[in-house]
């Protein structure tokens, strides 16, 4: 009878643990969301006047990664967050994978979702802009170690009919989805309940939640805009008629670009919100580690704002490759402080591998470093070196630009070095007073710049001339 209790009463205490959890406690649920394009001062929590209240609060419960760096581009940035490895080792270096592109990530390379597959991850998401090859399915998410997609393909779609190239692009898996609504809120709803139906099963989940928000074309919706001062008797900004004469959807247009783009990325804010609420609500908030970043700086001249730093996307300065970056696992490390570590995208992985107990060496050496030390804060810092792109690298307090660097947006013509603790905005020059160090950085960059790959993505404009995207991007082959 003693021995019959027992069993009962540890039956029913484990059972509530489960309940209470969603999941075993031993590996968290991991979601990565991510922004595109969002500037490094359109953020709440670094005193942007856009309204961004959840992010504010994550950065408030979690912890602030207050030098987290990206490649100065969407594809590779994306690229390397899914293998840990600089993005120019397979092609992507100055540009992101157009349309009409036929170009994709090798498929050698081993994807975020096919480690943690070893690790008993039994679901594997990807939410929202994929933007790392279409030309082939071997290049789509369900064959990179996702078991279920919803959303695009392409970059720059239209948030209102989610077309690109006057195609239909949204899917759920690879069957078209013809679901209605503003793209941002429909990746919000799919994130939500994909964390609903995950949390009801017992192996922990993925999900790699990747909006298009605030990337253009410049598309609100009107109550969001509202909240920004919209007249509807004032015109929108941009040509008359708007649409394709200057790149933008004419539907959403707000009476400038900063409203649009600040109603746009409140409007993110919000469907983040959502997310941490629904963990919340099914008690999986403390076992559910969350990533917050965004893709690279703000783009030029479309309401984004780099703020007090220097440089905007496509350029290797701060304002283009440091992001606001937030991360949170209340079972995992104490949240509510910052982090002045050098870390960024290509860390991700290796720190995920860690976490998760995956115990195989990756399929390739990783460039990215386990940094979970750090962020539990059993380390202050860890030694390390990170890439940025043609001729820009970090060293601790050390960065050094090269001349003409970049996506050939880079206005300078001599190399530069910069103590970036001391001069976070790059307004001094220190490689007179420090030239051992810029020697030494000089002749690291090199190892990475000289990187040459079997296969590189093209210019962006190759191949667009008389180019006829496939019916509702549906790709066969």
């Amino acid at each position: 009878m003693k021995i019959g209790f027992l069993f009962m009463v540890l039956a029913l205490l484990t059972g509530n643990l489960k309940n209470a959890c969603g999941q075993s406690a031993r590996r968290p649920n991991i979601i990565i969301i991510l922004a595109d394009d969002l500037g490094w001062a359109d953020v709440g929590f670094h005193g942007s006047k856009i309204k961004t209240p959840h992010l504010d609060q994550l950065a408030r419960e979690g912890v602030i990664l207050s030098r987290y760096y990206t490649a100065p581009i969407c594809s590779p940035t994306r690229a390397g967050l899914m293998t840990g490895r600089y993005p120019n080792r397979f092609g992507l270096r100055q540009t992101v994978v157009p349309p009409w592109s036929s170009f994709g990530v090798d498929v050698t390379e081993e994807y975020i979702p096919q480690m943690l597959q070893q690790a008993g991850y039994a679901n594997r998401a990807v939410i929202g802009k994929w933007h790392l090859g279409h030309a082939s399915r071997k290049y789509l998410p369900l064959q990179r170690g996702f078991t279920h997609f919803y959303g695009h393909y392409n970059g720059a779609i239209n948030y209102f009919t989610h077309e690109r190239e006057g195609e239909l692009d949204w899917h759920n898996d690879e069957q078209t989805s013809y679901d209605k609504g503003y793209s941002t809120d429909l990746i919000s709803d799919e994130a939500v309940r994909c964390i609903k139906k995950y949390a009801a099963e017992d192996p922990p989940f993925f999900m790699y939640v990747a909006y298009n928000a605030p990337h253009g074309p410049l598309q609100a919706k009107k109550e969001d805009l509202l909240l920004y001062g919209y007249d509807e008797s004032k015109p929108g900004f941009g040509k008359p008629g708007g649409g394709e004469a200057d790149g933008e959807g004419a539907e959403g247009r707000g009476n400038t670009r900063w409203q649009t783009y600040a109603a746009m990325v409140t409007c993110m804010d919000r469907g983040i919100g959502r997310i941490l609420q629904t963990l919340k609500d099914l008690n999986i908030d403390d076992n559910t580690l969350v990533l917050f970043h965004s893709d690279n700086g703000a783009a030029p001249g479309e309401g984004g704002s780099s703020g007090e730093l220097r440089g905007l996307k496509f350029q290797e300065w701060d304002g283009g490759v440091r992001s606001p970056a937030i991360i949170k696992w209340p079972n995992g490390f104490k949240g509510g402080r910052t982090v002045r570590q050098v870390i960024g995208y290509v860390d991700v992985a290796p720190t995920l591998r860690a976490i998760a107990g995956v115990k195989t060496a990756p399929a390739k050496p990783y460039d990215g470093v386990d940094m979970l030390a750090v962020l539990k804060g059993d380390k202050k810092e860890i030694d390390r070196n990170f890439y940025l792109g043609y001729g820009s690298i970090i060293h601790n307090q050390w960065k050094l630009v090269k001349a003409n660097s970049g996506n050939n947006k880079m206005v300078h013509t001599e190399d530069m070095l910069f103590n970036i603790l001391a001069d976070p905005f790059e307004k001094k020059d220190v490689k007179a007073q420090h030239p051992d160090i810029y020697w030494q950085l000089n002749e690291l960059v090199a190892t990475y710049d000289e990187i040459k790959p079997a296969v590189e993505v093209p210019p962006y404009g190759q191949g667009r001339k008389g180019y006829k995207a496939p019916r509702e991007w549906k790709i066969t082959q």
